[in-house]
């Protein structure tokens, strides 16, 4: 089981129960194909470096999880489908990723926080 993220910019005329619909069957997605979802953090609406499909913002999502090496193409082959899906990134996560995701959820220090002067 390799740690993965997968970010997705969901179209932005999704209601609220859409939206949390839509991640909700990516998650399902995830543990019935024997991953683990380790951290959901919905965004919410975010403006977009660039249009995607005419649309200048879009409804961010950010998931941590585990799963086996050969999931992902399933996953991505379901995000393709998906019609309110602008935009989809995966990342393999290392140990040192894992352990500053982990660290900035609990609330410990990191080192890259803003400092107030």
């Amino acid at each position: 089981m390799n740690n993965y993220e997968l970010m997705v910019i969901f179209t932005p005329v999704l209601s609220e129960e859409d939206y949390k619909a839509a991640q909700k069957k990516f998650i399902d997605l995830v543990t019935s194909n024997g991953g683990e979802v380790v951290n959901s953090n919905p965004w919410g609406l975010k403006s977009l470096a660039y249009p995607i499909q005419k649309k200048t913002t879009g409804l961010y999502w950010v998931m941590d999880y585990k799963a086996p090496s050969d999931f992902n193409e399933k996953l991505k082959i379901q995000l393709l489908r998906d019609d309110n899906v602008l935009r989809q990134m995966f990342t393999v996560l290392d140990k040192y990723a894992v352990e500053y995701n982990a660290k900035k959820r609990s609330g410990v220090p990191t080192g890259t926080e803003k400092v107030e002067a």
